[in-house]
């Protein structure tokens, strides 16, 4: 891996909520990027995560990820669009952006994601089950939304009150 680990943005800091602005140069810094998000869910030890998470408003997501039948998925996509599909599955939920709780969360059994990788080129990535709970948590952080805000008040504060600092996301001294 090539890439320099940056630190996790956690629920509260505005770039989580913001929504993502569309990728417009494939650069070498758009590369860097990239390499720094997959050394960055290397540490924290993730399944996916949206360049918001590490304080980049831009429109990308990397992920290392089972799909449904345990085959480990690696990619990123910029700029995706999402369409769901397939029966509701009901499963915990987690973010390295709220660090420490899990929480059940109902989200479609099958999603497609298209956008372009590094070079600007098409891709289309689709999964199911987990890989597909993975494509659409990743999704939403581009659109601003944390897993927390499907939850009902009630328990969306009760999951902040569970956060726990981990390494990876501590504030430097």
């Amino acid at each position: 891996m090539t890439g320099r680990a940056r630190k996790i943005t956690v629920v509260g800091d505005p770039v989580l909520s913001t929504p993502a602005r569309q990728v417009t140069s494939f650069d070498d810094e758009l590369a860097t990027l990239i390499d720094d998000m997959f050394a960055s869910l290397a540490v924290a030890e993730g399944v996916g995560l949206a360049a918001p998470q590490v304080g980049v408003g831009l429109a990308v997501f990397v992920y290392d990820c089972p799909d449904g039948t345990g085959k480990r998925q690696v990619g990123h996509v910029i700029n995706p669009t999402i369409e769901t599909s397939g029966a509701p599955e009901l499963h915990d939920e987690g973010c390295l952006s709220v660090p420490g709780p899990y929480h059940e969360l109902e989200r479609a059994g099958h999603a497609v994601v298209r956008g372009v990788d590094k070079t600007g080129a098409p891709i289309e990535v689709s999964g199911d089950g987990f890989f597909a709970r993975c494509l659409q948590h990743e999704t939403d952080h581009l659109r601003g939304v944390l897993y927390i805000d499907h939850l009902p008040r009630n328990r969306r504060r009760r999951v902040l009150r569970e956060m726990e600092p981990f390494e990876w996301n501590a504030p430097v001294p």
